[in-house]
Order: structure tokens, then sequence, then C-alpha cells
């Protein structure tokens, strides 16, 4: 069994979506502390500059966990990220295709922050065509304790994983030694961020997938989701 560990993130790029969908379950950290400025609220568009939409929330602060913050929904709903990627984007080729999307992905009425981006998560996931499980790493009892690469092959124990998919950043965090000691295969995953055309000359990568969306469409997306390396 194949699995990932990440925090939940909000309409990340697609290497986070080439992660989820190489594994059978993708497990959202959540039970870890909030970081503030990070990708957990907030994403990259592109409009004539790099430009950013911002989950609203209540109280967050690096002293929290990730699932003990709350959702801003008085804020949310006064539609003011649709209002900027209707700004950014509506002369995108496939912006009549992908708008309505967005709105339903963005427009969910859980104020737990942890479980309005799973369920953010697993909407994307499914229409991207990606079939597997997502949980919260809260739900995985006796992790409180436990640090680094203990945490995370205490979760492949726990859902009987014998292979770990990671993104190539954590290459300097976790050992290949120590995980093939605990009978637990550790892969490291690249995305190749192969260019396409956005509204400039020169490509910018790494941005949320609704810029892959908004400019590519649904099919071509999916394809990515295999343009990666291991």
């Amino acid at each position: 069994m194949r699995i990932a560990v990440m925090q939940p993130y909000f309409f990340p790029y697609i290497g986070y979506w080439q992660l989820i969908g190489c594994v059978d379950t993708f497990v959202l950290f959540d039970d870890v502390n909030y970081i503030n400025r990070g990708w957990i609220n907030r994403n990259r568009i592109l409009s004539n500059k790099i430009d950013y939409i911002r989950l609203p929330l209540l109280g967050a602060s690096q002293n929290k966990k990730i699932n003990e913050v709350r959702v801003n929904l008085d804020d949310l709903f006064s539609k003011r990220n649709t209002k900027i990627i209707h700004e950014t984007y509506r002369k995108a080729p496939y912006y009549k295709e992908i708008m309505p999307l967005i709105e339903k992905w963005m427009y969910i009425e859980n104020d737990l922050l942890s479980e309005y981006l799973g369920e953010q998560i697993r909407m994307i996931s499914r229409t991207l065509g990606i079939e597997n499980n997502t949980i919260l790493s809260s739900s995985i009892e006796g992790l409180e304790k436990l640090r680094r690469e203990d945490r995370i092959i205490a979760i492949c124990r726990n859902l009987g994983a014998d292979k770990y998919y990671n993104p190539v950043g954590g290459v300097g965090l976790y050992d290949k030694g120590i995980f093939k000691e605990k009978g637990v295969d550790l892969f490291f995953i690249s995305p190749n961020l192969t260019p396409y055309k956005q509204f400039g000359t020169d490509f910018i990568p790494s941005l949320s997938i609704i810029d892959m969306l908004m400019f590519c469409g649904l099919d071509y997306t999916r394809n990515m989701l295999k343009d990666y390396s291991i």
C-alpha cells in the first residue's frame, strides 16, 4: 500500500495533486502547527503580476494546530476570492468551464480549517479523476509524542503501508535507510512543471492549480497528473 502525508493546502499547485494521485491513501497532516505565510490558507495566481487568493481565518496562530484554526465564513462568502479570480482569468480559454467548479470548491460551509480543506481537496481530486482515500492525521491514534520519521513511520504502520511517497523537497529530511529498517520503502516525487501558455511570454511555474485549469482545461490537467519523476 502506498501513502503520502502533507499539510492541507488551499488550491495547491499541480505537484500536490501528482502526489495525491500516485498513492492509495493521502493523509492530511492536520494535528501539526499552523504555519503563517505558508500555503495552508493562500495560493498564487497570475494577472499582470503574481497575486494571491486567501482563505480568511479566525485567530490563526503558529501556536495552534491546524485543526484548531477556524475559517471566517462570513468573510469567505463575501466572495472576494471569486471576484479576484474572475478579473484575473475572465479571458482565459477555459474560464467558462472552470469558474463554476471553482465556486463549488471555494464555498464550503464548514468553519473548521482542516475539514474545510479536506473536503475541498477531496472534491478537486474527484474532478481530476483521482480515486483514493484522503484522511486526516488527527483520526490516527498514538501520534502525539512522535516527531519526523517516527511519526511518518507510525502512520505507515497504522495504515498498513509499505511504500511512502514524499515531495522531493524532503530529501534532506528523511533517510531511506531508516524507513527501510522499519519495512517501508521511501520514494521522492519531483514534478516536471512542463510549461504551458499563459497570458505573458515568460512561463511562471508552480502557481495554484486554478491557473493550469483556466489555461489548459480539465483533460490536459488530468494528463499532467503523471508528469513527474521518482
